[in-house]
């Protein structure tokens, strides 16, 4: 069964202050009457229809210009979100608008409903990213943010490291070995050189002339010798 009412106050998703709906008898029975936020329709309360457009006038103007600074106001900020992501920057998960929203009342005590933070997708990259902002019917504005991996970045120092490591595992080529002085050899350098060229240049020494050889007697020839 339906019954028709007057609203006092707004009610998101069923009207605003002065409007006529139609609902369920036990939806105002139960709830809006006694929360006050409807009187039942009737000649009596029709005449309160005018003051209640001028409340509801003056909501929304105070709503709007209220929205249009927090416009201004957000469009100057950035927003830090910090999400877990890998080495190679790929990200775990999503940022969402509840999580957004979440920031924006940590970082800069601004109560924002995510409702009104307009993600056509869910951000999945690190780096900045503009956001848009629904927040009244006449007003919207943007909000950045930028996404920040929990993950630290290796050191530029670190990464210098591992390819001196890298060339330390290289085997060095054998010229320079030789020129450093290690098994292939004392270093080439100008003392080393020095001698070497005066070794080349010392005189040849002259040959001396082969030995001759005893030559051996006969045995017949000895005993003869023996007995004279």
């Amino acid at each position: 069964m339906k019954t028709e009412v007057i609203l006092t106050s707004n009610i998101v998703g069923l009207g605003a202050e002065s409007d006529q709906v139609k609902v369920a008898a036990g939806y105002a029975r139960n709830y809006l009457f006694p929360q006050r936020l409807a009187i039942p329709l009737s000649n009596a309360n029709k005449r309160r229809l005018e003051v209640l457009r001028q409340r509801r006038a003056d909501r929304e103007a105070h709503e709007f210009n209220t929205m249009t600074e927090m416009a201004k106001g957000l469009g100057k900020l950035v927003c830090l979100v910090k999400v877990k992501a890998g080495e190679d920057g790929k990200m775990f998960g999503a940022v969402t608008a509840g999580m957004i929203a979440d920031e924006l009342k940590h970082q800069f005590e601004v109560s924002l409903d995510k409702k009104k933070i307009h993600l056509e997708h869910p951000i999945k990259t690190l780096g900045e990213h503009e956001v848009e902002l629904h927040l009244h019917a006449e007003v919207k504005g943007t909000l950045k943010i930028r996404v920040e991996s929990t993950t630290p970045a290796p050191l530029p120092e670190a990464a210098g490291q591992t390819e001196a490591k890298k060339e330390e595992g290289r085997p060095e080529p054998r010229w320079k070995r030789s020129e450093r002085g290690d098994k292939f050899g004392p270093a080439k350098t100008e003392a080393t050189e020095k001698p070497r060229a005066a070794q080349r240049e010392r005189p040849v020494r002259a040959e001396r002339p082969p030995k001759t050889e005893k030559v051996a007697k006969p045995a017949k020839a000895i005993k003869s010798e023996k007995t004279e």
